[in-house]
């Protein structure tokens, strides 16, 4: 579930109409003893009970009570920034919008200047660089949809933003760096090697290259685009487990991040292969398929598959389907047979 508004009071209930009428993504759910009609969506359970499990269920959540219920409840439920949704906290009054979790990766700051937009209350947003008029690398980062690694460091890489550390940035295509140009202590570099050499205080790095040891450089992050369409050929009843460790040794061995994995592409033949499907679900990877049609007619650099032509009419599975995938991009991998496996990688067209 993308968004939903949670009311208790009957003011509250009025105010959660509202939203729900200006924000048509959003589901309003409200206490049985409230209910107006059949349409509604109520809950019958206490709140305390109810709400962690929606907690679970969405993306971005709004309620519509005292912060203090919201803490209380929701406290022990909390897994970390990158993965706890977004929540805002209103009054019933609707004179605040208060930004209470995940205010940058999980997008609770913006979702406060929008309520506060449809609603007219005021927005109140206490991150730091908010505050001070700073980008920060987490808010930049989701902007253009990238991902942080690790996240644990975004805390050393902000704190010298509002310090005015020096950081060295590189970011060879600009999908951040002129949001960071006229920042003082920010410094744009060519080059990876040229950063490194550089007294930089803090690095990042936009990029989908692996980088060694990166969970034990506290004053390192990176941005990671998702650029990379894996192309997965396999045999019947491949595990999930295996095909994980073959596309992290694979990609690792090739200096390519998982986390830019921008989807997982192979044969329709093989859409209800359980391994397959699991794999990409337990790291919430679309899945694209192509019919045996679809991929002879891409040229690709290895020799036919006699095997893959013999059992699902396609001369090739895990390179043409990559480069269909990607619109054709740049081959990073080619064919590279591990196990049960085939596994070819390709960088998205932009």
């Amino acid at each position: 579930m993308k968004l939903a508004i949670v009311a208790i009071t009957s003011g509250g209930v009025q105010l959660a109409r509202h939203l729900g009428a200006k924000l048509p993504e959003a589901r309003v759910f409200l206490p049985e003893r409230l209910r107006r009609g059949d349409d509604d969506d109520c809950f019958d359970k206490p709140l305390a009970v109810w709400l962690p499990g929606l907690f679970r269920e969405v993306e971005q959540l709004i309620c519509i009570m005292a912060t203090g219920i919201v803490v209380r409840i929701l406290g022990r439920e909390l897994k970390g920034k990158d993965q706890d949704p977004a929540v805002v906290v209103m009054d019933e009054a609707g004179q605040f919008a208060i930004s209470l979790l995940s205010g940058h990766l999980g997008g609770a700051n913006d979702l406060a200047r929008r309520i506060a937009e449809a609603s007219g209350a005021t927005p109140v947003i206490t991150t730091a660089t908010d505050v001070n008029s700073l980008p920060a690398w987490d808010q930049a980062a989701r902007d253009v949809g990238l991902m942080v690694e690790p996240v644990a460091n975004l805390k050393n890489l902000n704190r010298l933003l509002l310090e005015g550390g020096r950081i060295g940035l590189v970011d060879q295509r600009r999908r951040i760096a002129d949001k960071f140009s006229k920042v003082p202590g920010v410094k744009l570099y060519d080059n990876f090697a040229a950063a490194t050499r550089s007294s930089a205080e803090g690095l990042v790095f936009v990029t989908h290259r692996f980088l060694p040891h990166l969970q034990n450089q506290p004053e390192m992050l990176a941005l990671r685009p998702r650029d990379l369409v894996v192309g997965i050929g396999c045999n019947r009843n491949t595990s999930a487990g295996e095909i994980e460790l073959a596309v992290r040794n694979k990609l690792k061995q090739s200096f390519l991040a998982f986390a830019s994995i921008a989807c997982v592409a192979s044969i329709d033949a093989k859409q209800d292969e359980a391994g397959l499907v699991e794999f990409a679900e337990n790291n919430s990877l679309p899945l694209k398929f192509y019919s045996a049609e679809e991929l002879n007619r891409v040229e690709v650099p290895s020799p036919v598959s006699l095997h893959a032509q013999k059992a699902v009419g396609a001369k090739g599975v895990c390179e043409p389907a990559a480069l269909l995938a990607s619109g054709m991009g740049e081959m990073l991998i080619r064919k590279q047979k591990v196990g049960n496996l085939t596994i070819a990688v390709t960088e998205i067209q932009s």
